[in-house]
């Protein structure tokens, strides 16, 4: 009886052996590299100063707001919009704002679940604040590079009306700054507010720059009226002659939540941003598709944040499986190699 060659059926798996264990290899391979470059990536915030309306509506209470707009906006959205105070965005903006949100529903940036921050309202708690220098407070939970820009409203702004994207001074911002650092939960940068009198709106936009992802929020500001007006760069509630009738008990003061508010509510939020928030992946900053068309950017304007990044909110465990699928088809790979080297030697 003839010995077995590598002709035989024997001698015949180990050629497919090893094809199979390369082609997993080399499969999985890029799979991985896939998995690590989608690593999670989140950011969240708001702007701390001037606060805005949500971060304002949160620190007064979610359940029980003490102002009239908060709980207004509540009572329009429910109190889950102010839990998520930080999440108002738009995962794939890459600087497409006005095409991406219409007029009327700037401050909720289109999403429905912030609707009850678009109210139309000339009771919003204001910042008190005069022309010229300003320091801004962008309060963060995850801090990102990208690049700030702030806007105001235009004379003649009128905040018993929806919001327009004509409503603001697009030409002329009042505050830009890319990658700013972060101190105790803020970014800090500076600008400069334009000549105004009575209430307007300051409209911020924080575009990031590693990801498509972009965050918006809406100030009330006072630049005058029967109070004086507040030292550049701090919070204080004013009245103007456009304001609402003076209520029966003291406004609440106007200031971002604090560290404190911010993890009590952290087991209501679904936002995922640094260890508040819950872990349902759905719930991340992975940029989405919108469902419906929105409305077309207006001629002659533009907001000049056209950046890109990559997409973030896959999960570090599918990163740690796929590195460890990789490592094992590669062991396995050179398993079966190095055992079928040893039996073509012996053959021989």
């Amino acid at each position: 009886m003839p010995f077995a060659t590598p002709s035989t059926p024997r001698g015949r798996r180990l050629p497919r052996l090893r094809a199979a264990a390369t082609a997993a290899a080399l499969g999985l391979a890029p799979l991985t590299l896939s998995v690590l470059a989608a690593a999670p990536a989140s950011a969240h915030g708001s702007m701390g100063d001037p606060v805005s309306r949500v971060a304002q509506c949160f620190a007064e209470g979610p359940e029980s707001p003490e102002s009239a707009a908060c709980r207004a906006a509540v009572a329009a959205g429910g109190t889950q919009a102010l839990y998520d105070w930080n999440g108002i965005r738009i995962g794939d903006a890459g600087g497409r704002h006005q095409e991406l949100i219409p007029d009327g529903k700037l401050c909720s940036a289109g999403n429905d679940e912030f609707k009850g921050l678009d109210l139309a309202r000339a009771d919003w708690p204001a910042t008190g604040v005069h022309s010229g220098a300003y320091t801004f407070k962008y309060r963060v939970t995850a801090p990102h590079k990208g690049t700030f820009e702030v806007y105001a409203t235009k004379p003649g702004y009128d905040p018993a009306k929806p919001l327009a994207w004509s409503d603001l001074d697009l030409a002329r911002p009042v505050a830009k700054s890319t990658d700013p650092v972060a101190t105790d939960g803020f970014y800090t940068f500076s600008g400069t507010l334009p000549d105004r009198t009575g209430r307007h709106l300051l409209y911020a936009v924080w575009q990031r720059s590693d990801s498509p992802e972009a965050f918006y929020s809406c100030s009330d500001v006072d630049f005058g009226g029967t109070t004086a007006a507040a030292p550049a760069g701090t919070a204080k509630v004013t009245k103007s002659a456009k304001s609402a009738p003076a209520p029966t008990t003291p406004a609440p003061t106007v200031s971002a939540p604090s560290e404190r508010q911010i993890a009590a509510g952290a087991g209501r939020s679904t936002v995922e941003h640094h260890g508040h928030g819950d872990n349902d992946p759905s719930t991340s900053a992975k940029p989405v598709t919108p469902a419906t068309p929105n409305a077309p950017q207006p001629e002659g304007t533009s907001v000049p944040l056209a950046e890109t990044g990559t997409p973030a909110g896959t999960s570090y465990a599918a990163i740690g499986g796929a590195a460890a699928l990789a490592l094992g088809s590669a062991a396995l790979f050179l398993s079966v190699r190095q055992r079928a080297t040893g039996r073509d030697r012996a053959a021989r």
